[in-house]
């Protein structure tokens, strides 16, 4: 398997880059997040403009990428930037549209061109990190079905045009394409403590249409999962991105802040812990591109998991390490490394913590 980007992925990944740095300072970051839609629409039209959610999606889907390596690329950068333009929630929600009807499938042309937004609904109170638990009901009702139950932290759901539902039917756990202002669906916003937008989805009586079943009844547990380790890939390798600049924000720092005389990266034990640092930097890399590389083959789970686990545990260390390092000034508002910290620790939270993919990979009868 050959790991190494091709000249379309490197041009990818020097494009978003530029974007994120040029047109995504923080205070712009800070100030889309206090809107109520949490982003700004203008800077996601120009996003899609250049192709950065196309890359997200096969040219089946209408993009032109849709590997784990594009995946990677994108989010890595976008983490460098902290976006909180809603890529997560749409490759997601889109990701479960690929096994859809051709009339699903064609609302993912507006998907990649930025006038659609999507959301997947699939968490929900009780079921912490488990794929398999879904109380919500799809009961059948004449030639469609009528869907009860509740999701939580639905991520960029409160702005969402429609909403991929899952639910138990009588053949087992499914999933439903369900437009977002259909009677019955009763949506609480809330931002998150990073900065991002989230939702609690209650569905009380909601009529749906047999045509709204994504995929086959009864058969949305593996679409579930490869839906989940898409986005595991996405936040781990966009985690890596913002671990990028708490690395680089808290060198620049040592380099310029002085005590007795001297800048304190002259000091050998913040030298040490910033080695520490690099060192489990590099190891993430690693991961990522091994669970990039294979998201398409049978070892997709267990890479999935290793690199979750290893991105919680040193994505915490390196979070850590740089706010102790930069001191106080870390923990003003206005300073970005407090908010790359943020991100990085809650990422952590994202379709499985450290333990949980602990026990997955031991499920497995691997070590990590």
């Amino acid at each position: 398997m050959d790991f190494n980007h091709t000249d379309d992925r490197r041009m990818l990944a020097d494009m978003a880059g530029r974007f994120v740095r040029e047109q995504y300072p923080i205070e712009a970051r800070h100030e889309a997040a206090k809107t109520d839609d949490g982003f700004s629409r203008e800077t996601w039209a120009q996003m899609a403009e250049l192709g950065l959610i196309g890359a997200l999606f096969s040219e089946d889907a209408g993009g032109f990428g849709g590997a784990g390596f594009d995946i990677a690329v994108v989010f890595e950068e976008l983490g460098k930037g902290l976006v909180t333009e809603p890529f997560l929630a749409n490759l997601l929600a889109g990701t479960a549209l690929t096994h859809g009807n051709d009339s699903q499938k064609s609302i993912l042309e507006s998907v990649v061109g930025g006038e659609t937004l999507l959301a997947f609904a699939h968490g929900e109170p009780t079921s912490r990190y488990d794929l398999e638990h879904v109380d919500t009901r799809a009961e059948t009702s004449g030639d469609g079905y009528v869907l009860n139950g509740n999701k939580a932290v639905v991520i960029s759901g409160d702005r969402a045009d429609h909403l991929v539902v899952s639910a138990q039917t009588e053949t087992g756990i499914s999933l439903f394409l369900v437009p977002a202002n259909t009677d019955g669906i009763h949506v609480r916003s809330y931002p998150t403590v990073d900065g991002y937008r989230a939702a609690e989805i209650a569905l009380k009586d909601v009529a749906v249409s047999k045509d709204a079943l994504i995929g086959e009844e009864g058969q949305g547990l593996p679409i579930i999962r490869e839906v989940i380790a898409k986005g595991t890939l996405a936040v781990s390798a966009e985690a890596l991105g913002a671990i990028e600049m708490a690395i680089d924000m808290t060198l620049d720092y040592l380099k310029t802040r002085k005590q007795f005389g001297v800048p304190i990266g002259k000091f050998q034990a913040l030298q040490h812990r910033m080695a520490d640092m690099m060192t489990e930097r590099e190891q993430i890399r690693s991961a990522v591109i091994n669970a990039a590389g294979n998201l398409e083959t049978s070892e997709r789970d267990w890479n999935i998991s290793a690199l979750k686990n290893l991105i919680g545990r040193s994505g915490r260390m390196i979070a850590e390490e740089s706010i102790q390092m930069h001191g106080g000034i870390a923990m003003t508002w206005e300073y970005a490394v407090g908010h790359y910290a943020k991100r990085i620790i809650m990422i952590d939270h994202l379709f499985g913590d450290v333990d949980h993919h602990m026990e997955q990979i031991i499920k497995m009868g691997r070590a990590a």
